[in-house]
């Protein structure tokens, strides 16, 4: 077993930001001091253990700096709650563009919208030659909502460069049985699809929904409302890149619920970008349904969360699983942790199941993957 676990970035946003800040706050950390991780030591490694090798922007304020500099350069807008980040030796290489840039961005004219550097793109062949003399062992997908071709090119690359793939974003490859099929083929691990938070709106409405079912209560109706600053949410303004976001997010609370809601009573998704709110993120949610005798209630939360911060210990959780499951030869979808950490895993669970099934995942009791 590798002691270290090298991670390589397809994208240096907010999310990777937060990430690389907080392995760096972890590094001299203990036990005691866990806030946000399933576990210290999660199957032997550490936070410390993880080391940042390679990563891939478009932003020409991020191509040619150390990745310790460009998680803080613009358009990042996500908190500081690290001072001191040492560099990485990961200098951000230009990306490959494709689809990983809205084409409305263009018509935005404030520091959430990319500036996208004039450097040569890279081909499959340059990515993959990076990952293995990088001796990167996950490759984490941190682009933007939407980036359907962006994100199957940096599976391939993974695919080619025997890199397991921890698939962050609603684009659906691990839940996509041809992806699952050629990665399993392969040998090579891969966990998503569409992290879930810490503490967000998916699992906080995922929480709440169960609980309805437990309790007797018929849900009737809900909506789940989101708004944000960063650029994230100015991307989603384009609605044409939100299908599979709304999937991911909706059928994660329908997989729980006690039936099936009808389209029309079920609305999740992003609702509007706010630019003041930054990295802040603010859900709006609503619950109608039926108690005893058909008696009706009503539930309304509000939910604030910075954002970014809220996925990056469940981050470093499904790459320390994605690094087991190397250090296991397991190919393909790792079904248990991409039910507990991922909102459009390959099969749902509830989130008690999800996390017995990962806990044994970690402790090699069972070997899950997708058949």
């Amino acid at each position: 077993m590798d002691p270290q676990i090298n991670i390589a970035l397809a994208g240096v946003g907010n999310c990777a930001s937060s990430l690389v800040q907080g392995i760096a706050h972890y590094q001299n950390g203990g036990a005691n001091e866990q806030i946000g991780l399933m576990h210290w030591d999660l199957g032997g490694y550490r936070p410390k253990d993880l080391n940042v090798v390679a990563a891939w922007d478009v932003d020409a304020r991020k191509v040619g700096r150390d990745v310790n500099e460009a998680i803080f350069a613009k358009p990042n807008c996500t908190q500081v709650f690290c001072d001191h980040v040492p560099p990485t030796g990961a200098v951000v290489r230009m990306g490959r563009k494709l689809d990983g840039v809205a084409d409305h961005m263009a018509d935005y004219h404030d520091e959430r919208t990319f500036v996208v550097a004039s450097d040569p793109e890279p081909d499959q062949a340059e990515v993959v030659r990076v990952l293995k003399d990088s001796g990167a062992h996950v490759l984490m997908n941190y682009l933007p909502v939407g980036s359907q071709e962006a994100t199957e090119f940096y599976a391939e690359c993974a695919l080619e460069a025997g890199v397991a793939f921890v698939n962050c974003i609603p684009v659906f490859i691990a839940s996509n049985d041809g992806w699952a099929r050629r990665f399993k083929e392969r040998g090579i691990p891969i966990i998503g699809d569409d992290i879930k938070a810490q503490l967000g709106a998916t699992i906080v409405h995922r929480v709440l929904t169960d609980l309805f079912a437990k309790r007797g209560v018929r849900l009737d109706r809900t909506y789940q409302l989101n708004t944000g600053g960063n650029t994230d949410f100015l991307n989603m303004l384009n609605r044409s890149r939100l299908a599979s976001k709304k999937e991911s997010k909706t059928e994660a609370v329908q997989s729980v619920a006690e039936r099936r809601l009808d389209d029309e009573n079920i609305h999740v998704g992003p609702s509007d970008y706010v630019a003041w709110q930054n990295d802040n993120k603010v859900c709006f949610l609503r619950m109608e349904g039926r108690m005893f005798g058909g008696v009706p209630m009503n539930l309304e939360m509000r939910l604030s969360v910075e954002d970014s911060p809220n996925s990056a210990g469940v981050a470093i959780d499904m790459i320390r699983c994605a690094k087991l499951a190397l250090d296991r030869g397991i190919g393909g979808p790792v079904i248990a942790p991409a039910a507990y950490f991922c909102k459009h895993p390959p099969e749902q669970m509830t989130d008690d199941e999800a996390l017995h099934a990962t806990e044994a995942f970690i402790r090699d009791e069972t070997i899950t993957t997708r058949h």
